[in-house]
């Protein structure tokens, strides 16, 4: 007999329904799965052997040939297991059959018989409810998240369950939607913020400059001077996550199995800070079965590379791409995916190997060569995509000892959301939000100069030697700093200010 239950699977960011096949037939006991699953999908035929004799079923001594289709797509992970099961009892008889045809089965398959929580549940419940009126059955375990969609679903623990329900659904109550600004009012505090941070007015200012525009950062200094503390404090000036962006990340999270079961929505911009020893592997993403990286974790929020020229140079020759196309794109033999790279790149680098290059106090140790050497572990190429690379000089004592109380984050914060508004009002029919997604055509049409204006460019540009790609940055920026400064028109103290932000073009 021949039973077909409908599952679901995602491939980078993007869900697909897979059609499981059960054939029972007569002959020498066979247990087969075919439709290019992976060894995951192949040892399901352990668990849901066990899990349907421990759950009180009867498993049949017969000829099975479990299909999942369609064929060219590979299949991974666990998430099959509660669908084969529920087709190897149709096929056989123990179930009903025809009542499967409008459901989504999920889930992984415990040898007790329990059903166990799997990773992609948020991302699958959105596909299922856009493309489909089917019934989504989930593991209870993953029903937090689910309840963040408008799909109609239920949830089991045990596999018995699934049978009960079937014979009295009315038993059963679906689960309730839960609206999203459920879990954004509950804003938690910052850990870091600027009034604890002394002194280093002009890279506050330049983080605030980055945080209004969207750009990318590179603070440059000694060690102890506070560029990681700066760092720190950066996503706490950020504008808060709109729902949109906060299901995009949490999607995100829910493939690579990163969400809180108590609370399954992202609310805050991620800040991620990898090893410098990462491969481009991890930062990218990738695998044998393609897997998020950390460019993508960081969506809409933040990635800190701490000592930047310390990372591997494939690591961060691999950044290029996702900086400027703002996806990753990773290719293999079963499948091509792409995922969102949408990120703020936050960096922190010493001048030279022993790190006092220019300092006041320390004399460098380092030759001119040495110098260039370590400076050119950032090549230009990526150099160019940073827009702001800015001077973290050491502290003075006077500026540590000081009592004065400094700006705060949220002060910052409430410039920043301003300014980010006055850009999604002007860039809103362009389907981008901020000042560095603007394309060559945009910086033309946004970033015009009054003839004064174009003079003084014109003069720096000549005399710095600056790429094509610098001098839209320069542009750019300026327009971040007028719309920090509520006016329509870039003036030159607007440029003036975008140059003390480009330390490596005036060295």
């Amino acid at each position: 007999m021949l039973a077909r239950v409908f599952s679901c699977t995602t491939i980078g960011v993007d869900s697909h329904i897979i059609e499981v096949e059960v054939d029972a037939s007569g002959g020498l006991p066979e247990f087969t799965i075919v439709g290019l699953p992976d060894t995951t999908v192949k040892e399901s035929k352990e668990r849901v052997r066990a899990a349907i004799k421990n759950a009180g079923f009867d498993f049949p001594p017969r000829k099975l040939i479990v299909n999942l289709a369609p064929a060219d797509i590979k299949k991974e992970g666990s998430v099959f297991d509660l669908a084969i099961a529920i087709g190897i009892l149709a096929a056989t008889g123990q179930l009903e059959m025809n009542c499967w045809e409008n459901h989504i089965v999920v889930g992984e398959l415990s040898l007790d018989g329990s059903i166990r929580k799997i990773p992609g549940i948020l991302p699958m419940g959105i596909f299922i409810n856009k493309n489909t009126d089917r019934t989504f059955i989930v593991p209870e375990e993953n029903k937090t998240e689910v309840a963040l969609t408008p799909v109609k679903c239920y949830s089991f623990t045990k596999l018995e369950q699934v049978k009960k329900y079937l014979e009295n659904p009315q038993l059963y109550k679906k689960i309730k939607q839960q609206s999203l600004s459920r879990y954004l009012e509950k804003d938690d505090e910052n850990v870091y913020d600027f009034s604890d941070v002394k002194g280093q007015q002009l890279a506050k200012r330049a983080l605030e400059v980055a945080a209004a525009g969207g750009h990318n950062v590179l603070l440059i200094g000694s060690p102890g001077c506070g560029k990681s503390m700066l760092a720190k404090c950066f996503p706490s000036i950020l504008p808060p996550l709109t729902p949109e962006e906060a299901l995009e990340v949490s999607k995100i999270y829910s493939i690579a199995g990163l969400l809180n079961k108590d609370r399954p929505l992202i609310t805050k911009r991620p800040f991620r800070a990898p090893h410098h020893s990462a491969s481009p592997g991890s930062i990218i993403g990738g695998g044998l079965t393609p897997s998020p990286g950390e460019v993508t974790l960081a969506t809409n929020g933040v990635l800190f590379l701490d000592e930047m020229p310390e990372y591997r140079r494939d690591v961060l020759e691999s950044l290029r791409q996702p900086l400027e196309d703002r996806v990753v794109t990773i290719s293999r033999i079963s499948a091509v995916v792409t995922y969102p790279a949408v990120f703020q790149l936050v960096a922190a680098a010493n001048p030279c190997y022993c790190g006092y290059y220019g300092d006041k106090i320390r004399e460098c140790t380092c030759t001119p060569y040495q110098v260039n050497k370590y400076r050119s572990k950032i090549s230009g190429p990526l150099l160019d995509r940073i827009d702001l690379q800015v001077e973290v000089p050491r502290l003075e004592y006077k500026e540590l000892q000081n009592k004065e109380q400094v700006e705060n984050s949220q002060t910052i914060r409430e410039r920043v959301i301003e300014a980010r508004e006055r850009q999604l009002k002007r860039l809103s029919l362009k389907g981008i939000n901020n000042n560095a997604q603007m394309s060559n055509k945009d910086v033309g049409q946004y970033c015009q100069l009054g003839n004064e204006e174009k003079d003084f460019l014109k003069k720096v540009y000549d005399t710095l030697g600056m790429s094509v790609r610098t001098h839209e940055r320069i542009l750019k920026i300026s327009r971040t700093i007028a719309d920090l400064a509520g006016t329509e028109n870039i003036s030159i103290e607007h440029i003036s200010e975008a140059l003390q932000y480009r330390t490596f073009d005036r060295s």
